[in-house]
């Protein structure tokens, strides 16, 4: 009898388990996925972007970013109120994968390139602003609710609309070759360096950007001089000449300014080094803050030899970011 009676208590608390999972409701973690940034076939063309930047997640719910681009990029999210400093990366320092950010503390990667990836645990609910600490105008958007709210958008909505972005934003060159044919025929002499164009969603912002000299190579007779410009409104770019400097963001110590503020040097020789540091647009101007200083979107180059003088952007020549100067007599 009391074996007959252990086993009906035993029968009775499984069955007692089986209505408590019917009854209450499971909570899942779930792990979602995204992208960050894109290019075409040449790498010539590179969206910097979160595909999609907007996302509803559960707290507890996980997403993994995917880089799908050789240009660098960071997955990171700082905390309210923290400065961003320029061309930092890291919060400070980088946090591990699997990292979990609730807003009390700031998580990043380091460079991310081409088929890396990051995880980010998200264990509570709130709305946070997801950064690229190397392009700034590549934002998103990660609202987290509590697991007791339903979610619109399930991971096939969020695969379908970072497809439709990515092929809007890498599709948008017309302008850019149009422009690129313009210049050249104005002024012979100059090179556009780059070009790109920054769009939005309701969740951030997003950009592309054109890794290329336009009409990169030029010839010119010993005495002239070669303008690049920098039209992009965010991406920086470089001018060198001969050996890339460890840190490519100020000029060579042989670069001088001329009077309207372009960047100016002058090359005598195939042997001498030349570098512009960054050309690049200055940060929009936003309302109750300082006004930002004019940029340095010019750099000019005055041969005095004869001779074929490559060049590269030393940000992004392993994007094919090339060009040459023939010198003639």
């Amino acid at each position: 009898m009391k074996l007959l009676n252990s086993i009906q208590s035993q029968s009775v608390f499984r069955w007692m388990l089986v209505l408590a999972s019917l009854v209450l409701p499971q909570i899942v973690q779930a792990q979602w996925h995204a992208a960050v940034g894109a290019q075409n076939s040449s790498m010539s063309r590179q969206v910097l972007a979160f595909l999609p930047n907007e996302m509803w997640i559960h707290a507890g719910d996980s997403i993994t970013w995917t880089v799908l681009s050789d240009e660098i990029h960071t997955v990171s999210f700082l905390v309210s109120g923290q400065t961003r400093l320029p061309f930092q990366v890291g919060c400070p320092g980088f946090t591990p994968n699997d990292s979990s950010f609730d807003g009390t503390h700031c998580v990043s990667t380091g460079q991310l390139v081409s088929g890396q990836t990051y995880t980010v645990v998200f264990p509570t609910a709130g709305n946070f602003k997801l950064v690229c600490l190397v392009h700034q105008d590549m934002t998103g958007t990660i609202h987290v609710l509590d697991a007791s709210q339903p979610l619109s958008h399930d991971q096939d909505f969020y695969d379908d609309e970072a497809a439709t972005e990515r092929l809007a934003l890498l599709s948008d060159f017309d302008q850019v070759k149009n422009h690129s044919k313009d210049r050249d025929q104005m002024d012979p002499k100059m090179v556009m360096a780059g070009t790109g164009e920054i769009a939005a969603t309701a969740g951030g912002s997003t950009s592309v950007s054109v890794m290329r000299f336009m009409q990169p190579n030029k010839v010119i007779h010993v005495g002239g001089t070669v303008e690049w410009d920098n039209p992009d409104p965010s991406t920086p770019h470089t001018i060198t000449f001969g050996i890339e400097p460890a840190n490519p963001m100020p000029p060579s110590s042989n670069v001088t300014l001329d009077a309207d503020g372009a960047r100016h040097a002058t090359i005598n020789s195939l042997a001498d080094s030349v570098h512009s540091g960054f050309i690049v647009a200055a940060p929009q101007d936003r309302i109750g803050l300082p006004q930002s200083p004019l940029p340095v979107t010019r750099f000019r180059v005055t041969f005095t030899a004869a001779g074929v003088f490559p060049y590269k952007c030393a940000l992004h020549d392993n994007l094919g970011m090339t060009g040459q100067v023939t010198v003639r007599p």
